[in-house]
């Protein structure tokens, strides 16, 4: 796979980069003379981990299951037990960075689609729900060409309140953060008439993140009349991935009810974006 460093202004936000090492890796389809150019939809895939690792196992199978589809796929490999927004900053510039070049993997540069899991799809949404907002303005100026044209978040942490996942919130923010930092990534709260368009999914009786992530998340963007589909499985916990034996690391994350999130996911992108 092609490796590609990213490498945003941290010391804007007054982060040091030497400390960062992130990088997106691509699974891409080759520009064929046969095919010819098709302007083909981009995923920037965020794996999760509750920001202390990332889950090989919502990665690179991923990533080669929506190639297999048409979907040109870029794995970011964003910084791990890093302060806020060292992580933001590298989603950001990746998007900027796959837009400026979206001719070279002939990419429709109004189809690029952020795809996470758990802390992963906090990581997307938070673009999502930032890209236009003052903070990250204040510190990477123009963000118009690092906005998303779509979310697919699987089973995503979204706020930091009563049913957050402490982990990730204290992965990003230490022990001691203060209420307007919790506010801003409590993602349900910051959801607003630039969040893209949006798909997401969740297993009702997720006990690492509860299903109230995105019941709130939902529910803001239909208060905002922001297009999106849903769908809660009854059962199947955490971390399911593809949820069959590309990305099962023991029985139980082989689930075939929820296995069909990805064939909707790919349905819902080719229908909004056509």
């Amino acid at each position: 796979m092609e490796k590609y460093i990213i490498k945003p202004d941290y010391e804007s936000a007054g982060l040091e980069s030497h400390k960062f090492n992130a990088y997106v890796e691509c699974v891409t389809l080759k520009i064929s003379d046969e095919i010819g150019l098709r302007k083909r939809p981009a995923v920037i895939i965020c794996p999760g981990g509750g920001y202390e690792y990332l889950s090989d196992r919502e990665s690179e199978a991923v990533a080669m299951r929506f190639a297999s589809y048409g979907i040109n796929a870029f794995i970011l490999n964003y910084s791990i037990s890093s302060p806020f927004p060292a992580a933001l900053l590298e989603i950001a510039e990746t998007v900027k960075f796959i837009r400026n070049n979206f001719e070279k993997w002939d990419i429709d540069p109004e189809k690029i689609i952020l795809c996470g899991f758990s802390a992963g799809g906090h990581l997307a949404a938070s673009l999502g729900t930032l890209w236009k907002n003052s903070y990250l303005k204040n510190i990477i100026g123009d963000t118009s060409l690092s906005r998303p044209n779509g979310l697919i978040l699987s089973y995503p942490v979204i706020t930091s309140g009563e049913f957050g996942h402490k982990g990730s919130i204290e992965s990003l923010l230490g022990k001691t953060p203060t209420k307007e930092m919790l506010d801003l990534i409590s993602l349900e709260k910051q959801v607003s008439d630039d969040t893209p368009k949006t798909f997401i999914w969740h297993c009702a009786d997720d006990n690492c993140v509860p299903i109230e992530n995105t019941l709130k998340f939902i529910e803001e963007l239909s208060s905002k009349h922001i297009p999106f589909e849903a769908h809660i499985f009854p059962y199947g916990g955490h971390g399911l991935a593809l949820c069959d034996e590309a990305t099962a690391a023991r029985d139980e994350h082989i689930n075939r009810t929820c296995s069909q999130w990805f064939n909707l996911a790919v349905d819902w992108l080719r229908r909004e974006f056509k």
